[in-house]
């Protein structure tokens, strides 16, 4: 065993802790004693402090209320005095006897009941007419100032003036026939507010005024006031004489002043005594109030609680250390045994500590027993260790095992959970079964598994002989159908006899509902609900190939675009949603309805010939016609193009079909006669359709054979005509390699949905272009149907880092027609553009006014006018207007204008003039083919 610590490392301290417990208490008894009397006084004083400024502050608004309630009183007695029925005429005619008869009633009652001192009557000329009581003071510059301001404004006036005393003053004008006749002055002395402040105020008060009016001890040189009125003038004048010898009136208006004055303590306060038509501080009230009560009960409770604290820190340093004595020295006995303890010593620690035999035993008795105690469990725990640290490991793989288990159930406790027997029979079900079922587990026990839960088609065994998933239908006691997915597997080998199983089963109800959800979608127009696109081009493949006979009908609507601009977009989705259910409830039961497009609607009818379709076209014209579309009190007519065809007549594929519907569509809107168009089997109407598929077909193989060629036209900064931007134009070769214009073949492409694979080519070869040129932008137009060609995102993104151009130089520009007939796709597709980097631009703009509202929504960087107004700008006052007020919007939004279709050197100034930065046209540059601007052809090199 280890020997113990030597002697010197636990020898006693020189201080013992009984010492140090009575020093440190009494060092913190007498610290706090301290501490809580000081802030006790500190605490004291504060609210009396709070107290004797609210009484302060109190006593100054009483003393303002009464002054008020006074000047009130001076001028309400006025009016009355003015308004007497004899005073006026009689001051009219200027007799002042009439006068004085007028006033002699009212004289008496005003001296013994308002104690008013002085009335005086005064014409409009300021003269005096009438003069009671007696002439105060000598004031009259005053006075005359008085009644040329009332004789002007025609209204009361109220002051207070100060002299031998003060006294408060109020002027009325006295009217006779709306006329002013005169003015009546009516004073009296502020003695009785002096005596009504005293008795509010509980204190002496004092009214001073500035300036010598009075000699001898009423006047108070420091301040260079004069005492007017005091209360026990015998004891409060000397108390005033030394406030004012220590600070002044200002100060004492601000702060109040306390002194100690023989036995009394004393506190001093003045108020401006002030009128609401004087705001002038030339008089005070002086408050003097006895604090002495106060201030010696604040120090005699200090001295008590000071006198209290130190007796109950010494009585209480006494009895602790009566108390601390004994036990402390059988603690230090029991620490003296603890080292040998810790390092096995326990036979000494049994010497030391034997145990004693009392009749009251205390903690210190518990310690020695439990020191005792604890020195033979120690002894004997020793040997007990590794018996003990074996058993505890067991114990703990238990419960390792046990956790596992549970934490197994409450990962599975959400799942259907069943095992069944060789024959399908239920053995076990989980509690979630049971709560989905709304039975218990004695109810199932027994029953086949096919008989709860509906056998599907879909089971099927791997190679190993497991089974893989399977669905099937679970009807819940409130009636609704859940579809379940189990997962089976054995409870046995594989080579047993015993086809037991354990199944797993998970609710996928609400995946089965959003995987429907989603056919639907790709089924439908989210707008109109309709069949979209896509299923329609499907549904007639199929019956093209059943070799179905029957009528296609495409369904345009007139003035759509009209509609949009003069009610805006919500309405227009308003409208083609009321087509939508029109259609929908007349012609679902018969055939497919679907929505293509923005305005387009078609609708695919099998078995159906051309007189019924006729009859058709014509009843769905009649129920537009009585649609009556309101909206914001505007009335909208709806109508709409139909165009009719045949299949398999008039086309052997779904484009080819749509084609010539779009071709009887086409021709229907240019009828006057009919809104609808049946296209016939004549020979111009074949040469039409053989055009538009030749068309078709040359498109298709410009874009296998990329026999497409590319050419630019500059587009010039007018300031200095640099150029480092150009426009990419798309042409097309004919059979004798004639360059062939893009309104030949562009909107048969736009009919057959080849403008997508267009634009896609158009790009395609300028990034390549842009990766080979420095400092180079290039503008390249996207069609409308491209805004809703979800891949051309990443399509663009791809072609961008696979060649190495940077997406900064490529503008993509959208005309402002496709931008407004669909605004949201448009900005949505714009701003995923400039996402990656690309700039882009909105063409021929100006066509539309109703873009103006949107514009500053659009994501665009650059706006080019519409070349028809560029061309007049010179001659046109409406096209200057015009031009002039896009290029203002345009710097308003931040964002750079480009003119179109610049043909003269004389419109360059007045674009300039206007702010745009850029041009393009014939005279800026005609387009060349790209190969003769920079060198290459990135088509065919």
């Amino acid at each position: 065993m280890a020997t113990g610590p030597t002697h010197s490392a636990y020898s006693r301290p020189r201080l013992s802790l009984t010492w140090r417990v009575v020093l440190l208490s009494s060092l913190l008894l007498v610290v706090t004693a301290v501490l809580f009397t000081w802030l006790s006084y500190v605490n004291l004083t504060r609210q009396f402090n709070d107290v004797r400024q609210e009484q302060v502050e109190h006593q100054q608004r009483e003393l303002s209320f009464v002054l008020l309630s006074a000047e009130e009183g001076l001028r309400q007695l006025a009016s009355l005095v003015a308004s007497s029925p004899e005073l006026g005429p009689a001051l009219a005619s200027g007799d002042a006897s009439r006068i004085s008869q007028a006033l002699e009633s009212q004289w008496p009652s005003m001296q013994l009941e308002a104690g008013i001192d002085e009335v005086k009557v005064y014409n409009t000329s300021g003269n005096l007419r009438l003069s009671l009581g007696t002439e105060q003071q000598n004031h009259a510059a005053v006075v005359a100032d008085w009644i040329q301001r009332v004789t002007l404004q025609e209204r009361p006036l109220l002051s207070l003036h100060c002299g031998h005393s003060c006294r408060q003053y109020a002027l009325v004008p006295v009217l006779v026939d709306g006329q002013s006749a005169g003015i009546v002055m009516l004073s009296r002395s502020l003695a009785d507010v002096t005596r009504q402040a005293r008795d509010i105020s509980t204190s002496e008060v004092a009214l001073v005024a500035k300036g010598n009016l009075n000699e001898g001890e009423r006047y108070l040189r420091n301040w260079q006031a004069s005492l007017l009125a005091i209360t026990n003038q015998q004891v409060s004048l000397p108390m005033l004489h030394k406030a004012a010898a220590i600070t002044s009136l200002q100060e004492l208006a601000s702060a109040p002043l306390r002194l100690t004055l023989g036995q009394h303590e004393m506190e001093f306060s003045a108020t401006p005594v002030m009128t609401s038509g004087d705001s002038s501080h030339d008089a005070y009230f002086v408050l003097m109030s006895d604090i002495t009560d106060q201030i010696n009960a604040i120090r005699l409770d200090t001295r008590t609680q000071m006198l209290a604290s130190l007796f109950g820190w010494l009585a209480a340093e006494l009895l602790l250390l009566a108390i601390l004595l004994r036990p402390m020295s059988r603690l230090r006995r029991i620490a003296g045994v603890l080292p040998p303890l810790a390092t096995g010593g326990y036979d000494k620690v049994r010497e030391v500590l034997s145990p004693r035999s009392q009749r009251m035993s205390d903690e210190i008795d518990v310690l020695e027993g439990t020191t005792l105690a604890l020195a033979d469990q120690l002894d004997v725990l020793q040997q007990e260790v590794k018996q003990r640290s074996d058993e505890l490991a067991e114990r703990v793989d238990e419960l390792a095992r046990e956790r596992d288990f549970i934490s197994n159930l409450i990962d599975t406790a959400q799942v259907f959970i069943v095992t069944q027997d060789s024959e399908g029979r239920i053995d076990m079900v989980n509690a979630y079964l049971e709560t989905q079922l709304g039975c218990s587990e004695k109810a199932l026990i027994g029953r086949l598994f096919d008989d709860i839960f509906e056998a599907g088609d879909n089971l099927l065994l791997d190679r190993e002989g497991i089974e893989s998933p399977e669905e099937r239908l679970l009807i819940t006691p409130d009636g609704s159908t859940r579809t379940i997915v189990w997962y089976h597997s054995p409870q046995t080998p594989s080579d047993s006899t015993c086809q037991a199983r354990l199944s797993v089963g998970l609710d996928i109800t609400e995946r089965k509902a959003a995987e429907a959800r989603l056919t639907w979608l790709a089924e439908r127009d989210p707008l109109t609900e309709l069949y979209n696109r896509r299923f329609f081009q499907d549904s007639l493949n199929k019956a093209l190939v059943r070799g179905d006979q029957g009528i296609a009908m495409l369904l345009d609507l007139d003035q759509f675009k009209e509609v949009n601009e003069l009610s805006g977009h919500h309405t227009g989705d308003r409208m083609l949603h009321s087509v939508a259910r029109l259609l929908q409830q007349e012609f679902s039961h018969r055939s497919i309805i679907a929505r293509l497009g923005g305005d387009e609607f078609a609708l695919l009818l099998v078995g159906v010939d051309c007189e019924q379709a006729i009859r058709m076209a014509q009843h769905i014209n009649q129920l537009l016609d009585s649609l009556g579309f309101v909206a914001e009190g505007r009335r909208h007519r709806v109508s709409a193009s139909i165009g009719i065809v045949q299949f398999p007549v008039h086309g052997a594929t779904p484009a080819d079909l749509m084609a010539s519907a779009d071709v009887a569509m086409y021709k229907a809107k240019a009828s006057n006669v009919q809104r609808w168009h049946l296209l016939s089997t004549l020979q111009n109407a074949r040469d039409e359709l053989n055009e538009r598929v030749y068309w078709v077909e040359r498109i298709r193989s410009a874009l296998e054979g990329d026999s497409f060629e590319l050419m630019v036209q500059p587009i010039v900064r007018l300031e200095d005509r640099s150029i480092r931007h150009y426009e990419v134009l798309l042409r097309m070769r004919d059979d004798e390699q004639n360059i062939v214009m893009p309104s030949q073949f562009i909107p048969v492409a736009e009919q057959s949905g080849q403008i997508v694979a267009i634009d896609r080519w158009v790009l395609h070869y300028c990034v390549q272009a842009l990766a080979r040129l420095e400092g180079i932008s290039l503008a390249v137009n996207l069609s409308g149907q491209s805004l809703h060609d979800e891949e051309l995102k990443q399509y663009l993104s791809t072609q961008l880092l696979e060649n190495g151009a940077d997406p900064h130089n490529l503008i993509l520009e959208v005309t402002e027609t496709a931008a407004v007939t669909d605004f949201s796709t448009a900005r949505g597709v714009l701003e995923s553009m400039r996402e990656i980097g690309c700039r882009t631009a909105l063409d021929d703009f100006g066509v539309g006014f109703s873009s103006f509202h949107y514009l500053g929504q659009l994501p665009v960087d650059y706006i080019k006018i519409d070349g028809s107004f560029i061309r007049s700008l010179s001659i046109s006052p409406d096209s200057r207007v015009i031009v002039k007020a896009v290029a203002d919007i345009a710097a308003g939004f931040g964002k750079q204008a480009i003119a179109e279709f610049v043909d003269q050197e004389a419109l360059i100034p007045l674009l300039a003039s206007y702010g745009i930065e850029y041009g393009q046209g014939y005279h800026l540059g005609r387009p060349v083919l790209m190969k003769e601007i920079f060198g290459f052809d990135p088509v065919r090199s």
